[in-house]
């Protein structure tokens, strides 16, 4: 009982700390997405959204600095790539040139 006790608690104490770690996150993200409808505006056709090149350079940039933190490359890069992705589609539903 007291097992379930203290992991009950531990996990309370994982979630604060996850939330805290996502509010610094949030802020972030929402300058990315001002960011990133800056760089639509500036597009003046719709196949300059996607830029594999970019892409590419991005993932391995990631690949690299979670590497160096310690952490599992392909997870952060594909949690990066699946960010970038839904960047891509709200850019494509946006466009208006």
């Amino acid at each position: 009982m007291t097992r379930n006790k203290n992991s009950s608690i531990e996990m309370r104490e994982i979630r604060k700390k996850i939330d805290k770690v996502d509010t610094k996150i949030l802020p972030l993200m929402v300058r990315r997405s001002e960011l990133v409808n800056a760089a639509l505006n500036l597009k003046k056709k719709k196949s300059e959204i996607v830029d594999i090149r970019r892409i590419n350079q991005i993932k391995k940039k990631v690949s690299i600095q979670a590497k160096k933190l310690g952490a599992n490359p392909k997870l952060i890069s594909n949690i990066w790539l699946s960010m970038i992705k839904n960047f891509i589609d709200f850019e494509k539903k946006n466009f208006k040139k």
